[in-house]
């Protein structure tokens, strides 16, 4: 990243200042966390209450998804050009004011709407949150508080399950309407304590065309995939999934004429960039399908209460913070071709047990191994996926290299939200008749799995190692207690 613009004080990682600094950007990014874990755990009661389809509970999860994932890399260039800070708190209170327009929701159509206004603001201040810190803290300082913006968005991450199923069970409107205090907190203490800053060398042109044809290609598929699953291959589909390949088609022939792309080129030109996304795409389209109907299953099927569904991924979050540093440092001595495809296959394997869930689970029986299992998997996948990512790009292009990896983990999530549901059969009401959910449930769980298995046959073949065993990367895990789960850390821009 390059100097900022103007002078700004040196913050030093234990003073008064360097810790409010802390508090603004682990505070702002666990708002977008938070409901990206939070609200899976709220969907039967807001089926429930709303007697809404299946395909409405997809659009709850996706309309967020899909304009913060056609939006982030936009969010992160206006920070960089018009004040990081800036941004960051224009994107706190849009986030504030849709989840405010989520709680008091008198639709599931009218929820859907709040939901996609929710992740624009995610877009807008997710980036900003880790360039703060970038811009305010320097040398040694600024790795200790990347470690610590790191770990403490682990316990975030850990807690939100926990903290959604208690809020469900008194009434899922709560979900959204807690952001708000956070969403002041941020703002009394930014505005008092977060400097300002820019990046002088940022492009004074922003890539609206390409931003467009991103979204709109990504809604196009996004809603003809869903559609699918209710109504079939009609042609008003088939017109709509042709619309949104054409728009992303068009997207990349944008990119490559644009002044400022959102997307440069020449970082494909890596086979080991381009593999890594390739992986990603799969990893996460399982994940984000994995994180939905588990919990739907668990309460529809298990009988579980929302709050017991929630802390059942808990184990997952603790595995991660406990190994993802250790499995990023074993990367980096062993490169990290097989770290991750024993992690892929082992979550794969998690993937097929956690089929099985079904009417009078046991949680220690039948949920925990499987969970700790899955754990695992990814506690020797995601720390290496992102070091990977870091290390095909070169330092100035890491920024924009993660930005873009962690907009094609939200991507690929959207999409296979829509679409494997459709393919298993899960439609209409079925989320209602425990046997009917069952049976799509298990199809999907085993479509996932294959696509975890893909993704270690990919790692496998595409990552083999560039340099030496031991190289430095510029990914540094020490830094990284947790690595996301819903889409990859972000390297500071």
């Amino acid at each position: 990243m390059s100097d900022t613009a103007g002078a700004v004080d040196e913050v030093r990682m234990g003073s008064a200042r360097g810790r409010w600094i802390l508090l603004t950007t682990v505070l702002g990014s666990g708002l977008a966390l938070l409901d990206a874990t939070v609200v899976n755990v709220a969907l039967e009661r807001i089926g429930a209450e709303f007697d809404a389809s299946f395909a409405a509970l997809q659009w709850t999860v996706n309309g967020y998804t899909l304009t913060l994932a056609g939006l982030i890399l936009l969010g992160g260039s206006l920070g960089d050009r018009l004040g990081r800070r800036r941004i960051f708190l224009v994107g706190v209170v849009w986030f504030a004011l849709a989840s405010a327009l989520c709680g008091l929701a008198p639709s599931v159509e009218f929820l859907i709407a709040g939901r996609a206004l929710q992740g624009v603001g995610g877009a807008l201040l997710t980036p900003g949150s880790l360039a703060l810190i970038s811009a305010s803290f320097h040398g040694e300082d600024r790795a200790a508080a990347i470690g610590a913006w790191s770990g403490l968005g682990g316990v975030a991450g850990a807690i939100g399950p926990f903290l959604g199923g208690w809020l469900v069970e008194w009434t899922w409107r709560a979900v959204f309407l807690i952001n708000l205090p956070l969403a002041a907190i941020v703002l009394a203490v930014a505005l008092r304590h977060v400097p300002e800053s820019k990046d002088p060398e940022a492009a004074h042109h922003l890539d609206i065309p390409g931003t467009v044809l991103a979204v709109a290609g990504l809604g196009a598929l996004t809603w003809a995939l869903t559609a699918a699953g209710e109504d079939g291959t009609t042609p008003a589909v088939l017109v709509t999934a042709a619309a949104g390949v054409l728009a992303l088609a068009a997207f990349v022939l944008v990119e490559r004429r644009a002044r400022a792309p959102l997307v440069p080129g020449e970082l494909f030109a890596d086979a080991r960039f381009t593999g890594a996304n390739l992986v990603t795409l799969l990893v996460y389209g399982a994940l984000g399908v994995h994180f939905v109907l588990v919990v739907l299953q668990l309460q529809v099927a298990g009988g579980f209460s929302p709050l017991a569904a929630g802390t059942a991924m808990l184990p997952i979050t603790i595995i991660m913070l406990l190994l993802s540093a250790r499995s990023g440092r074993l990367a980096q001595r062993i490169g990290p071709r097989w770290p991750m495809t024993v992690g892929l296959l082992l979550a794969a394997a998690a993937m097929l047990w956690l089929s099985r869930i079904g009417p009078g689970a046991s949680y220690l029986v039948d949920v925990l191994p499987p969970v700790a299992l899955f754990g695992l998997g990814l506690a020797g996948t995601v720390a290496p996926l992102t070091a990977t990512v870091l290390d095909a790009a070169d330092d100035r292009h890491a920024g924009i290299a993660s930005g873009v990896n962690n907009a094609i983990a939200r991507a690929a999530g959207l999409l296979a939200v829509a679409f494997v549901p459709a393919l298993a059969g899960i439609s209409g009401t079925d989320y209602e008749d425990p046997v009917a959910f069952s049976a799509g449930y298990r199809t999907a769980m085993i479509i996932c799995a294959g696509l975890l298995v893909a993704g270690a046959a990919l790692s496998a073949v595409l990552l083999r190692p560039r340099t030496a065993a031991g190289s430095p990367t510029r990914f540094r895990t020490e830094d990284c207690a947790h690595c996301g789960i819903s889409a990859p850390q972000q390297h500071p821009r």
